[in-house]
């Protein structure tokens, strides 16, 4: 079965590593389209994803096409492949290209569709305090992540971790959701059973001004919204004047001292500085000041001491789901 990988994010790199070496019985890449190089970094100097990277060092042909016209499919159908495999492309595919292989194009998506669906479901998943998240198979449609599911493959979110921590979990999370879909799209046996679209709920893409925080909210939302945004867009907050950004936070289950407004810096402990919420105490754990590395707490605030009493303002946070 030859396959056609359709990505642009180093998410995919455990699974196209398996293909290319165990899995190669049941399929074999014959060439990978990403996105175009792109500046990168504060130097804006132009480089290769890691898809593209990964891929020429097995001299893989790699296709860059900066829109999908009609000629770029026509290329794409001369490749003769038996199966698209699509994950993280950032590309929309239209009808003709989804249909252009043998067996079709199948599509991985970071999330337990129906639920979120869209542009963000990682960070969604663990900023909205989700305990679990995973990976679904589906066949692409027109609609936005609406295809029949075939294959789910589940990871737990624990209340220390990142979006990157979960994002690192589900890469490998690929390996063995198509250890099994593989050889069963091959043989034509793999199922596809509809999405209940009644069930779907939505996630959008982030910017910047989602690193807000809102000190009113319960503790145990703030803690999920911070490490969902790490590490980007990053949660910060003002203090001292200066642009803090927040790596790692958690809930604690005590009740900030009567009339302490939301906000108020309470102290820190051995882990981290204590701020109250609008519902339960928030420890920070990891922070970092412009221009410098993110920092357990405690070793940050050696060199930039936050007293108690210190007040951090507060933000709207925009919604993350609908």
């Amino acid at each position: 079965m030859k396959i056609v990988f359709l990505g642009s994010d180093g998410i995919a790199l455990p699974m196209l590593e398996w293909i290319a070496g165990s899995g190669r019985a049941h399929g074999e890449l014959v060439a990978v389209y990403t996105q175009p190089d792109r500046p990168v970094g504060r130097g804006q100097k132009v480089q290769a994803n890691a898809i593209k990277t990964w891929a020429l060092a097995r001299k893989l042909p790699v296709f860059q096409p900066e829109k999908l016209t009609e000629d770029v499919r026509g290329e794409y159908a001369g490749l003769g492949a038996d199966l698209g495999l699509v994950m993280a492309y950032g590309h929309i595919l239209k009808d003709a290209f989804i249909a252009s292989p043998r067996l079709g194009t199948v599509n991985l998506h970071a999330s337990l569709l129906p639920a979120l669906r869209g542009a963000s479901p990682i960070q969604t998943a663990v900023a909205s305090g989700c305990g679990e998240t995973g990976v679904s198979l589906m066949r692409i449609v027109r609609e936005l992540d609406a295809g029949p599911v075939a294959e789910v493959e589940r990871v737990s979110i624990g209340p220390r971790d990142t979006a990157l921590d979960v994002e690192q979990r589900l890469a490998t999370a690929c390996v063995p959701l198509m250890e099994r879909a593989l050889p069963r799209i091959a043989d034509g046996s793999l199922k596809f059973v509809a999405q209940d679209g009644s069930r779907a709920t939505f996630c959008r893409r982030l910017t910047k001004e989602d690193g807000g925080l809102d000190f009113s909210a319960p503790a145990a939302v703030l803690a999920a919204r911070i490490n969902g945004l790490y590490p980007w867009p990053v949660c910060s907050v003002p203090i001292h004047g200066q642009a803090v950004r927040i790596g790692l936070a958690e809930a604690l289950p005590e009740v900030a001292p009567a009339g302490v407004e939301a906000g108020c810096v309470l102290g820190h402990d051995a882990e981290g500085l204590l701020v109250a919420a609008g519902g339960g105490v928030l420890r920070l754990l990891k922070l970092q000041r412009p221009g410098a590395r993110m920092l357990p707490a405690a070793e940050f605030l050696r060199g930039f001491p936050v007293p108690a009493g210190d007040r951090l303002s507060s933000v709207p946070m925009p919604g993350l789901v609908r």
